[in-house]
């Protein structure tokens, strides 16, 4: 046998075995040279070529068919559909020859079950624009990238000069039922593998020319919402082109539009603008920036068209549009109308939205809620400003979905023209009387470096939502005070506590925030008053008359991230006089380490001679402790170490006074003690009656007039202790009111005792009496604002014995074996002073 024979055999008993083991069957594809349709087929992108397409004794990875083959062909692997596409191009001349108009079919039958692409390429005159109208359920359009649920989609191109416009993607189920084109049209079907479609969904009629790029018909029968796109979007759409959007709604529903994103070109000539042409309207065509709010509450259809202009060449920018039609029933309030009169309102302004605005996606399919300043500008959200009155409507079936967050500013740079003036936070009326839930009232209030802020609750007080002591009313206060260096988180307070008045440094936003189904009313009190105050040292200052039959909690602000570097805090607690305090700290320790400085607890009682308690961030807090005076409790915190905070949060409670035997028996002798004195005057006034000037003994006051409790309590006796010493000094002077004669011939002069009635220091952080340079810490003192009757006003002062200097307090704590160091150093000492 010829060995060229033996080859071919072998070539022929290869084939016949592919044949039956790789593929399943074999495909004949037969093209008529009239039907100018090519079908492509070839491997997809970045695809391996593991699979082959076999034509007879040909192996090839890519097959065309032109006009008028006939070819049979099969493939190498049994899942072609993995690695192969199809693109079945069919063009159209309706410029030189007849156009097939009617249905648009699916040819060549028989083809493989690969993902394919269907294109019809149909030329026609700029005269004779075309006419694409799609089978129910119509088009959708959809974002470039976006998918279809099943696959199918649309691409629609308008060529007109050799010049492509991408009109858009669209996919199935939709409203767009036809879409008029100047020029030809490049229509393209992409379908899937598996897809069971066997018709194209489309059909071309023959239409006179329409002088604009395209118009795009969608149809809406019922409640709904659908998003369109400019041409190009979101390339741009073409200079100086004109576009219309004919939207066809039944009389009974009304229209809103929304432009949701959108950019301008450059203009050089004309002005980019929107028109619309709604029957009934006296001022056709109705003229709109795309800035502007679109017309809303459009009763039937109506006309929208986008109108570009002449670019600037060298920048020309550009121009696109992405808007949503949102299609409804008339609602049930839309001709009840609400006065809001922010006429004498300054700095304010409100928003009404809808709940969950702004993260709320903007697409929403079903019916919306819209406000409405007037009868055809309406929005999801609309902007009130102050100085204006608004009539406002809403669109709404349940306004429960409305919210309104406002926002007012009130600033002080002049101390001299803000001082005496009290603001009230309060919400206005015209807000709290519309049918519409508060969200949130914000108060921001600005202030320059030396002007602090006080926050008063006369009647109510405020009570701080702690944990133990949860608000259990329908609003709260937020305050957070921002000073350059840093943002502190006052707390979240709300009405009904102990809490009399806040002094806060540097700019605070005070944030009202109804919580549950709460809401503010009439109904609901509100007492909240602000002022503007001189420069207070501490960051935060609270002044706490604390509610006789409850305990009450309060924490350092900043709770969840603990207190900021070198921040002091201060309370001052009220303690009535027939009563006393409780004072405890709900954990043992400060828990935090510092890395530079120290962190303190300083408590001191309103009290002449009162013990200060000072506690540093190593040591155990007080345990709980009686106070029968108003005190004070400062907080002053260090730089502390990575992944430590200072948070303390303590409690304070109040008790009746309990009367002591032991004080019942100390009175009586007091009292003995004043009698026995009163005798002894009486004496001396009848034995130096004759004398002018007198010589009279004076008790020593420092001896103890306390009952002995028992026997030997002096430690010296009487011989050599000091108990009976006397002082000689003129009695005129001390005794001079019981030596004055009726007939007024003496007239000695009187020293009265006057109780101190001045107001007390609260206690300091400890570190400013542990000074290693003295001259800084008298600079401090000069620093220190004089006092004056403005209350409890917060100020830092020296903590040291009588007498002793700050050298000397350096010294002994030193001999001690003390190795504290300062909280600050002087390079930030400075700093925390200012």
């Amino acid at each position: 046998m010829c060995p060229y024979f033996q080859w071919e055999l072998l070539l022929l008993h290869n084939s016949i075995f592919w044949n039956v083991s790789l593929s399943k069957a074999s495909f004949t594809i037969s093209l008529h040279k009239e039907d100018n349709t090519t079908v492509t087929i070839k491997l997809g992108p970045s695809l391996s070529p593991s699979c082959r397409i076999r034509m007879k004794y040909v192996i090839m990875s890519e097959l065309k068919i032109k006009p008028g083959d006939n070819v049979t062909f099969t493939f190498t692997c049994s899942t072609p559909e993995k690695y192969f596409i199809m693109e079945i191009k069919k063009n159209i001349d309706c410029v030189s020859g007849p156009c097939p108009y009617g249905d648009v079919h699916l040819y060549p039958p028989g083809l493989p079950r690969l993902n394919r692409t269907y294109i019809w390429d149909v030329q026609a005159s700029t005269k004779a624009g075309l006419e694409l109208k799609f089978s129910t359920p119509w088009l959708r359009q959809i974002e470039p990238g976006e998918m279809c649920p099943d696959s199918i989609s649309y691409n629609i191109n308008s060529s007109i000069d050799k010049a492509t416009v991408n009109i858009g993607t669209f996919c199935r189920n939709g409203s767009v039922s036809r879409i008029k084109l100047l020029g030809g049209v490049v229509m393209s079907l992409h379908l899937p593998w598996h897809s069971p479609l066997i018709t194209s969904g489309f059909n071309i009629a023959n239409r006179a020319s329409i002088k604009r790029l395209c118009i795009i018909e969608s149809i809406l029968k019922g409640e709904s919402s659908i998003t369109l796109m400019s041409p190009n979007y979101p390339l741009g759409f073409p200079e100086d082109e004109l576009m219309t959007w004919q939207f066809v709604i039944p009389p009974s529903l009304r229209a809103s539009v929304f432009f949701h994103n959108y950019s301008l070109s450059n203009c050089e000539r004309k002005e980019e603008r929107v028109e619309y042409y709604i029957p009934g309207s006296p001022s056709n065509p109705e003229v709109f920036k795309l800035s502007d709010s679109q017309p809303a509450n459009i009763a039937g259809s109506f006309n929208m068209s986008l109108q570009g202009c002449d670019q600037d060449a060298q920048n020309p920018g550009v121009l696109r549009l992405l808007f949503q039609v949102v299609i409804q029933h008339p609602q049930v309030d839309e001709n009840v109308t609400h006065l809001v009169d922010l006429s004498k309102e300054k700095n304010m302004t409100v928003k009404i939205h809808l709940e969950g605005w702004p993260s709320q996606s903007p697409f929403m399919s079903e019916p919306i809620c819209l406000i409405c300043k007037d009868p055809r500008t309406c929005d999801r959200v609309v902007t009130l400003t102050s100085g204006a009155v608004y009539r406002i409507s809403f669109l709404c079936k349940d306004l429960s979905r409305l919210r309104i967050t406002a926002e007012k500013g009130i600033g002080c740079m002049d101390i001299r023209w803000c001082q005496r003036k009290i603001y009230s936070l309060s919400v206005p009326k015209v807000i709290t009387r519309l049918p519409i839930r508060l969200h949130m009232f914000i108060w921001k209030l600005l202030a320059t470096d030396l002007i602090n802020v006080e926050i008063t609750s006369p009647s109510l007080k405020l009570q701080q939502h702690v944990q133990g002591q949860r608000c259990n009313t329908s609003y709260s206060y937020s305050i957070v005070s921002a000073t350059p260096e840093t943002e502190l988180n006052v707390g979240v307070f709300c009405p009904g506590g102990s809490i009399e008045k806040i002094q806060m440094r540097n700019n605070i936003t005070i944030s009202l925030k109804t919580f549950g189904k709460g809401s503010i009313n009439e109904s609901v009190p509100q007492d909240l008053k602000m002022s503007f105050v001189p420069h207070i040292k501490d960051e935060c200052t609270f002044t706490v008359s604390p509610n006789p039959k409850s305990k009450v909690y309060l924490e350092t602000p900043n709770w969840l991230h603990g207190l900021p570097p070198y921040v002091s805090i201060s309370w001052f607690i009220i303690v009535p006089n027939k009563q006393t305090a409780r004072l405890g700290f709900s954990k043992d320790r400060m828990g935090i380490a510092c890395e530079t400085g120290r962190a303190f607890v300083n408590i001191k009682e309103e009290a002449l001679g009162a013990e200060e308690i000072v506690r540093r961030e190593d040591e155990l807090l007080p345990q709980p402790r009686i106070m029968h005076h108003n005190f004070w409790v400062n907080v002053s915190n260090c730089k502390p170490v990575d992944k430590t905070q200072l948070v303390l949060q303590f409690w304070v409670t109040l008790a009746d006074k309990q009367i002591d035997l032991g004080i019942i028996l100390a009175v009586v002798a007091g009292a003995g003690v004043l009698t026995a004195i009163g005798l002894t005057v009486y004496c001396v006034k009848k034995k130096k009656k004759k004398t002018q000037n007198p010589m009279v003994g004076v008790y020593n006051a420092n001896v103890n007039t306390q009952m002995p409790g028992k026997k030997g309590f002096f430690r010296k006796g009487r011989q050599n202790n000091e108990s009976h010493v006397y002082a000689v000094i003129d009695d005129a002077v001390v005794y001079g009111h019981l030596l004055k004669e009726s007939n007024g011939s003496v007239a000695p002069e009187v020293d009265v005792y006057r109780p101190f009635d001045g107001p007390f220091l609260p206690p300091s952080p400890p570190p400013f009496s542990f000074r290693k340079d003295s001259k800084r810490s008298s600079n401090i003192e000069e620093e220190r604002p004089p006092l004056t009757d403005t209350g409890q006003d917060t100020y830092t002062f020296a903590h040291q014995k009588p007498g002793q200097s700050e050298d000397s307090g350096d010294a002994n704590k030193k001999g001690k074996g003390d190795t504290s160091v300062p909280l600050l150093e002087n390079k930030e000492m400075g700093g925390l002073v200012e």
